[in-house]
């Protein structure tokens, strides 16, 4: 029986509920056909508070052999709000080349989305985010602060091989599903980073001609958003406007509490890491009211990247059919069905 070495990292908040019943779900769905081995790892801003470190200075060493890294949500109220990215997500994601952050957005079958006129099976489509450049990039400096005269510099690095590896990526993803590639920019303002991201993309596109591609600036495709969310198949965006969008499409769906993601080296030559869209709740956290959907799912597209594509579509399908009955919805959701409640749920359709 083939078995994955997965890190776990619960995290802080509610990523210590929601994780756990993943890894539920998950052995559920893996019985008799392959096994997960969990090593769990206190990487989290509560770590920082007891340590001063969220990790330590060789836990990509430690996390380089794993197969996978399944992570919950990291963030604290007595923590610097800055420090979990940069001394946490950041430092994996671009340790590890994970320059694809994948963001599936779908309304499901019973879920009720804000958007009256979407239904189920009509919107269905994934973002595409560069993972480790673009905006996010840390690259700048406070100068002055106190002073009249302070100012901050904040600057974007986009490189032809950061904007074409993660184009290739999308396009490749497009032929498997509707065959459309949108690429979100903001290139009539920004016009040096993204007309340049424009200018390759389109380069790229020239190579994939069974592939539809369009161009459209971010608050034309926020608006459509709302107006037409069944329009989109991929999007393909940078680091910041795909963290922003993402959030919008998991509010599309009836709550961030129902959305993955994957931040992935499509190569395999590192490790993926597997979260939650959302943060770590702590106004909810250790209630037993969490939505563990979000992770649950996360689980399913990491399973998917290992190889087990049956086990994912099942944890997916297991997802809608629980859903699908108004007793098995969380608090989110307007719901009052407990965190392991609805796990259980998921785990009685498997």
């Amino acid at each position: 029986m083939k078995t994955y070495n997965i890190a776990v990292v619960p995290g802080d908040g509610i990523g210590q509920e929601i994780v756990p019943e993943g890894i539920r779900v998950i052995d559920a769905v893996a019985a008799g056909y392959f096994k997960c081995d969990y090593t769990f790892f206190p990487y989290s801003a509560e770590h920082y508070q007891k340590t001063g470190e969220f990790m330590p200075s060789n836990a990509l060493e430690i996390l380089r052999p794993f197969d996978a890294i399944y992570f919950g949500a990291i963030g604290h109220p007595d923590v610097d709000d800055t420090l979990p990215a940069t001394r946490y997500t950041f430092r994996v994601r671009k340790g590890f080349h994970q320059y694809v952050n994948y963001r599936p957005i779908k309304i499901l079958p019973g879920v009720p989305s804000p958007l009256r006129a979407a239904k189920a099976g009509e919107v269905d489509f994934v973002i595409v985010r560069e993972n480790t450049e673009g905006e996010f990039s840390e690259t700048g400096n406070i100068i002055h602060p106190e002073t009249p005269g302070g100012f901050a510099i904040q600057t974007s690095i986009f490189t032809r091989h950061g904007i074409e590896r993660v184009a290739h990526y999308a396009f490749q993803l497009a032929r498997k599903r509707k065959g459309l590639v949108t690429n979100v920019t903001k290139s009539n303002t920004l016009i040096h980073s993204m007309l340049y991201w424009d200018q390759l993309i389109g380069d790229i596109a020239r190579a994939y001609p069974e592939v539809k591609y369009e161009r459209m600036y971010v608050d034309n495709a926020s608006a459509n958003f709302i107006l037409r969310p069944q329009h989109f198949d991929v999007i393909l965006t940078t680091n910041m406007i795909g963290d922003i969008l993402s959030d919008l499409g998991g509010a599309l769906m009836g709550s961030l509490g129902l959305a993955p993601s994957g931040n992935i080296n499509p190569e395999k030559e590192y490790p993926s890491m597997f979260e939650p869209i959302h943060g770590s709740a702590p106004d909810i956290a250790f209630k037993g009211i969490a939505n563990p959907v979000s992770a649950i799912w996360s689980g399913a597209l990491m399973l998917e990247h290992l190889g087990e594509d049956e086990a994912a579509q099942r944890i997916e399908a297991a997802i809608c059919t629980a859903l699908s009955d108004r007793s098995n919805w969380p608090a989110d959701l307007g719901g009052t069905t407990a965190t392991t409640d609805v796990t259980d749920s998921i785990i009685s359709v498997l």
